[in-house]
């Protein structure tokens, strides 16, 4: 796993303050959350936003790893935080082609209480203040406000 951190005082400009890449691999979730975590935590404090975030991202990496990737630890996940000052925007990255967001059923709807899948990102948007799709669903921002 390799880690970049980017240390800076200023927060006028949005800053990265971190960039993991890694094996697309399960085991390899937890320390990046925790990693993840730590920063949202030196940066803004917050205890009780930490939970979400944490359970935003670790789905968001499993969807990354599983889906995108599909479990081969040849490609590679990445992993950014981006300092915006009131706000922290998360960017997951996989090698994989993506997918239509706007195709996953909602889970409380009729059409989404069967589905075998879609709770996921139903979660990540319950947990985070803003959501958005890049790269043909490839890559997912996930900003979070203090």
């Amino acid at each position: 796993m390799s880690t970049h951190s980017t240390p800076g005082a200023g927060r006028a400009q949005p800053q990265t303050k971190l960039d993991i890449t890694f094996p697309a691999q399960v085991d390899r979730i937890a320390g990046v959350v925790e990693k993840v975590v730590a920063l949202a935590r030196q940066l803004h404090g917050e205890a009780d936003k930490e939970q979400e975030i944490a359970l935003a991202l670790t789905e968001a990496l499993a969807n990354a790893v599983k889906h995108g990737s599909k479990n081969d630890p040849s490609l590679q996940v990445q992993c950014q935080v981006i300092d915006e000052g009131s706000a922290l925007t998360i960017i997951v990255r996989d090698s994989g082609p993506g997918f239509d967001p706007g195709s996953v059923a909602n889970p409380l709807e009729s059409a989404g209480l069967s589905a075998d899948h879609g709770r996921g990102l139903y979660m990540i948007r319950q947990l985070v203040d803003e959501v958005r799709f890049e790269r043909r669903g490839a890559e997912i921002h996930m900003t979070k406000r203090f």
